[in-house]
């Protein structure tokens, strides 16, 4: 990583790992630095001062890297620190809320849209902003569930708990009469097959990942995007516990991964 400029990626903890998928696919020669604050997870029910600390610790910590493009990839954080995170870092900020939306926009038929999301991202009305701001006449409802990111977090995304959990929190849904869903956190796409079976198979899951590792390799450009001889260097950091991390970064991204630890609220202070 100290020799060629990298990619960013930032979360509240494993949700990112998703974005990261999607990255690795689309372009596959980028070496990518994750950070994974899991020790502080989930941040949805956090204050927006508390997340807006915690997401420049984490952009600290990873700028002191050579980058081309941060992505982050928590939607919460997103909606607390994009603006922000644009004006003062010089290299590429990407969130995964806008590309999220045109996603969704994309795969509505009847104009009836859902989103899932914690209690802040919910709360911040900034998936709804930009839905309607690319389509004024959508029908959008949204929905905290504030329970799914622990489910993720602890790796019990395929037990009868989740399956049970997930089920009895969108029972509001089923009402709504939607044709597509967001899966406004980077961690429920872990939960995209419990989801689906509860809305059922009419019901399209939009997962941002895909359309915010587009917009990444737009800002990359095609000539960055050659394969190369040697694979890139992946580096994982979380400040959380790296053994389950690595587990559950393995079984996601089918592969090997390095995870290193690092203990954010030590050496950063909001």
């Amino acid at each position: 990583m100290e020799k060629e400029k990298g990619i960013a990626v930032i979360d509240s903890g494993v949700g990112g790992l998703t974005v990261v998928k999607e990255i690795m696919r689309q372009l596959p020669s980028q070496p990518i630095l994750y950070m994974g604050d899991n020790a502080r997870c989930p941040y949805g029910s956090k204050t927006p001062e508390e997340i807006r600390a915690y997401s420049f610790q984490m952009i600290d910590f990873v700028t002191r890297t050579p980058l081309k493009a941060l992505v982050i990839a928590c939607n919460t954080a997103t909606a607390v620190v994009l603006d922000e995170a644009k004006k003062d870092l010089p290299v590429p900020v990407i969130g995964v809320i806008e590309p999220g939306a045109r996603a969704a926009v994309n795969a509505t038929r009847n104009g009836r849209i859902g989103v899932i999301g914690t209690e802040a991202t919910i709360r911040s009305q900034a998936y709804t902003r930009s839905l309607l701001q690319i389509k004024p006449d959508l029908h959008v409802t949204g929905l905290a569930c504030p329970s799914f990111v622990p489910l993720v977090e602890k790796h019990l995304a395929h037990t009868e708990e989740a399956r049970r959990v997930v089920s009895e929190t969108l029972t509001p849904l089923l009402r709504e009469e939607l044709d597509t869903l967001i899966l406004g956190c980077t961690h429920y796409p872990l939960l995209a097959p419990v989801i689906q079976e509860v809305v059922g198979d009419s019901v399209t899951l939009i997962s941002s990942a895909e359309e915010t590792a587009r917009e990444l390799a737009a800002y990359i450009g095609p000539d960055e995007r050659k394969e190369k001889q040697a694979p890139p260097d992946h580096v994982f950091v979380t400040t959380g516990d790296t053994g389950m991390f690595r587990e559950i970064a393995e079984e996601w991204l089918s592969r090997t991964v390095r995870v290193e630890y690092h203990a954010l609220e030590r050496s950063l202070k909001s």
